[in-house]
């Protein structure tokens, strides 16, 4: 038996905000429903978002809406 594979890890930068024309969260690129999913989607349908969020992030850019864009981490 092998050992289920590591989690992925969320694309989260900590700026969350959502874009009104697309849904997609100008940080991480991901909509809403995505975001409140991730835990709960298998590895493959995880990184199937993943390869889409590149370009989702690069069509935001190119609206200026993640210009300056700085994440917000927690304090250590």
């Amino acid at each position: 038996m092998t050992a289920p594979s590591p989690r992925l890890q969320s694309p989260c930068i900590q700026v969350c905000v959502l874009d009104r024309l697309t849904g997609h969260c100008i940080g991480c690129g991901r909509t809403g429903e995505e975001i409140g999913a991730w835990s709960l989607l298998p590895e493959v349908a995880q990184r199937r978002l993943l390869a889409a969020l590149p370009a989702r992030l690069a069509a935001l850019e190119a609206r200026g809406l993640r210009a300056d864009l700085t994440p917000r981490l927690p304090p250590a």
